[in-house]
């Protein structure tokens, strides 16, 4: 039975609010004083339970990070939920050994079945869903720790084996037709997922909302999979001194990129954007989904700037009418998914348009939706009503409540998490 993490995040929290005057890099003008008041609400509960309700440190040493209300770990969730703290275990001990259990328990997770997308606290599979981002998370999150606080640690021999077979695995579902033995029965053709073309991207089952994909090569997972294999390529050659595995990871994202240039976009008469999923024959789904990686979410983890004029165009589309999950309410409009009732906005989603946006009078008006969703609990949900949010989906979800203070402490320093 592991130990709720003693993190001092409340009074962390306080003092920052304290130092910077109620949310930092805001224009405390341009909102009301009832929506500011919401907005530090939530974020001290964002910032306090992220992490301080959801992880536990477990007897062997890891950390064990629950999604919320559901009682599991999905990977992509607890990499997300985590990444806030990486500034504050540069100075907090405690904080940096529950991060480095994150990376410790992320690594036997995937030795036990790279396939799953979430495990029990007893390391047991709960879902085995297949998403490319599943396996991506944990070394993004690995790479982003490493690169803030230069702790070699995390790099076991443990951890090498799990990246190692991340490698494999996206190796094997690049050639998913000749060498994957992977079914689900939620997929189509006998759980097979529908046909594909080779085209150098990586085949999906599902996406990062757990949906069965349309078409199976997701467009912003492949994205996030350039981005993340990068990152590995240089963990491998600079720490592990493994060039072999360095090289892999280099050509293997070489050639997703490729994939997703030549096969992943389409010419509407707004212009050229890219397509939500593919299938290498020419068939596309043209949407967006609120959760992360989203086409929305291209420059929050590193594909593209937001000035990328091809960017620009997919996030006009995304953010419009013509995206068919993008929805207008009284209370806000944003972003939803398939995955919850129609008209449902995701403040993951609102979250994500803040932290990709240039534009002060977008920001100012998101920030508002944000804090119009909140019904006194003072948490982001996982979707509300856009004309009613007293209607909600799951009454504790950490990740968009994690991306909260991320977007907060990104503001606070006036900084960036776009490239």
């Amino acid at each position: 039975m592991g130990v709720v993490f003693p993190i001092r995040v409340l009074a962390l929290t306080l003092a920052l609010l304290l130092f910077f005057g109620a949310i930092p890099g805001r224009s405390d003008a341009a909102l009301a004083p009832a929506v500011m008041d919401t907005l530090d609400r939530l974020y001290l509960t964002a910032y306090d339970e992220a992490i301080g309700k959801h992880a536990t440190r477990e007897r062997d040493g890891t950390t064990y990070v629950s999604t919320g209300d559901i009682e599991a770990e999905w990977l992509r969730d607890a990499s997300a939920v985590v990444r806030p703290y990486i500034g504050l275990s540069t100075h907090d001990a405690d904080v940096a050994r529950t991060l480095r259990g994150v990376v410790a328990r992320q690594a036997k997770y995937i030795l036990i079945d790279p396939y799953a997308n979430a495990f029990s606290a007893n390391y047991k599979v709960v879902e085995q869903k297949f998403e490319v981002d599943s396996l991506l998370y944990p070394i993004w999150f690995a790479y982003l720790y490493f690169h803030e606080t230069h702790d070699k640690t995390i790099f076991t021999p443990e951890v090498q084996r799990a990246f190692i077979r991340v490698v494999a695995t996206l190796r094997d579902e690049q050639h998913h037709d000749r060498r994957s033995h992977y079914r689900n029965n939620q997929l189509a053709n006998n759980g097979r997922g529908t046909p594909v073309k080779y085209t150098g991207m990586v085949w999906t089952g599902f996406r990062p909302s757990d949906d069965p994909c349309r078409y199976q090569y997701n467009i912003p997972e492949n994205m996030f999979a350039v981005v993340v294999l990068r990152y590995l390529t240089e963990i491998e050659r600079d720490v592990y001194g493994d060039q072999r595995t360095a090289a892999n990871a280099w050509g293997l994202a070489d050639g997703i990129q490729r994939g997703i240039e030549q096969n992943g976009m389409v010419h509407l008469d707004i212009g050229t954007i890219y397509a939500y999923e593919v299938d290498g024959y020419g068939h596309a789904n043209v949407m967006d989904d609120a959760n992360i990686p989203s086409l929305l979410s291209i420059p929050y983890f590193g594909y593209l700037s937001v000035r990328d004029p091809i960017y620009k165009a997919t996030r006009a589309f995304v953010l419009s009418d013509r995206n068919p999950y993008f929805y207008h309410g009284k209370y806000g409009e944003g972003v939803g998914s398939p995955h919850t009732p129609k008209n449902y906005i995701w403040p993951l989603a609102l979250v994500v348009q803040a932290l990709t946006s240039d534009d002060p009078v977008e920001i100012e008006n998101v920030l508002g939706y944000i804090a119009s969703s909140d019904v006194g609990d003072h948490r982001l949900h996982e979707s509300y009503d856009a004309d009613w949010p007293e209607q909600f989906t799951r009454a504790d979800f950490a990740w968009p409540n994690a991306l909260y203070a991320e977007l907060v402490i990104a503001r606070k320093g006036k900084e960036s998490v776009t490239h």
